[in-house]
């Protein structure tokens, strides 16, 4: 399959402080992928990489078949970041044109606002929007020239529920158009609801890199929850176990790896079990593993 972009070997150090360690990494067209890890696990160094707003220490970033750094590679980048904001003092039609004069392409106003349901407040000043309101104009901006490569850092932040399911319906669409999409986010079910593939950092390597069953599956770890008398502390040091929570009326829910072997330690030492359930670990209980334990 046609490559959008491709990290080989990239490692990225500030201060002798490394931030990225020897990642390899391709986005290819019509795929999302969730970039997931830890604060500082070197996510947005990752996507400053991939954008051209830093040079990689050792490794090369590619995108399109070029630098990053390139015009023509740049054309067809868009990027919705945190922390963006537009000018408070120009109306959300005017940021938009401002945008469009980056372009020699440019995707019409009015299909843009209409895309993030913004054609009702295309009057409005931008220092007056909402927090929710803002973040589907940053996404206007991100998509003003039609990227084939969209870079997405925390986009439902400050969205409610309706927006957000919004927002991620907009970027299943999008996908389907053939961009590539990349989408760092803190929210594992929205992870898990929208992205084709899962990349999570740890100490700014990759740890894992495959779908949300796969990762799953790989962390072979499972979330029981049970009513028992052994001390939740006895439960907690138990081989395997590596999350232990207990609800008000005292029953434990729990992630381990090895169910079986938990169930016969408590019997053999004497211990009651009821309410018992036991499920599949989801892509947070995997990620919780997965970033426990030291990178490699």
């Amino acid at each position: 399959m046609e490559e959008i972009a491709r990290f080989t070997d990239v490692t990225r150090t500030f201060r002798g402080t490394v931030a990225v360690d020897s990642v390899d990494l391709i986005l290819r067209p019509g795929e999302i992928v969730a970039l997931l890890g830890p604060n500082g696990a070197g996510k947005s160094t990752l996507l400053d990489m991939l954008l051209g707003l830093r040079d990689p220490s050792a490794g090369t970033v590619r995108a399109f078949g070029m630098p990053p750094t390139a015009r023509r590679a740049r054309a067809r980048m868009g990027a919705m970041l945190q922390d963006t904001t537009g000018p408070v003092g120009l109306t959300v039609a005017e940021t938009v044109q401002l945008t469009q004069h980056l372009y020699p392409q440019a995707t019409p106003l009015a299909e843009l606002l209409a895309l993030v349901e913004l054609s009702d407040k295309a009057g409005r000043r931008v220092g007056e929007l909402s927090g929710g309101e803002r973040q589907r104009l940053s996404l206007a901006l991100a998509l003003t020239g039609s990227p084939d490569l969209l870079v997405l850092d925390e986009p439902t932040a400050a969205l409610d529920v309706a927006g957000r399911r919004r927002l991620l319906r907009t970027i299943r669409d999008l996908a389907a158009q053939d961009r590539a999409i990349v989408l760092a986010t803190h929210d594992l079910r929205e992870a898990q609801e929208v992205a084709d593939r899962v990349v999570v950092l740890h100490h700014g390597r990759k740890i894992a890199d495959a779908s949300t069953q796969e990762i799953v599956r790989r962390v072979g770890v499972s979330r029981m929850q049970l009513t028992t008398d052994a001390p939740a502390a006895w439960v907690a040091n138990f081989l395997g176990v590596t999350e232990v929570s207990s609800s008000s009326d005292g029953r434990l829910e729990l992630l381990t790896a090895d169910a079986e072997g938990l169930l016969g330690a408590l019997f053999s030492a004497g211990h009651q079990v009821r309410d018992l359930t036991v499920a599949d670990a989801d892509l947070e209980s995997a990620f919780l593993t997965l970033t426990q334990e030291p990178a490699a």
